[in-house]
């Protein structure tokens, strides 16, 4: 079966986030004071070949854990969905 996963990886919540934080500012400077905290981060999508959703999960959260972020820094989390 195929399986689509859409991936959000986002800064650690701890650790500061230059990019937000250049455009929180610019937001200000825009007339957009309302929109604060701001946080950049990525979506990844992938298809996945497998026979369950609970297989295909757990290939997507391996590739993630292991290749497409970065623990020191990152978090992530995933929806696995039919395709």
């Amino acid at each position: 079966m195929k399986f689509t996963a859409e991936i959000n990886v986002m800064p650690l919540k701890a650790l500061l986030d230059p990019q937000g934080k250049t455009v929180g500012a610019n937001l200000k400077n825009i007339g957009l004071e309302a929109l604060t905290n701001v946080r950049i981060g990525k979506h990844i999508t992938l298809e996945v070949e497998a026979d369950s959703k609970e297989a295909a999960e757990a290939m997507v959260k391996e590739a993630s854990e292991k290749l497409l972020i970065n623990p020191v820094m990152e978090s992530f989390d995933f929806v696995v969905t039919e395709a």
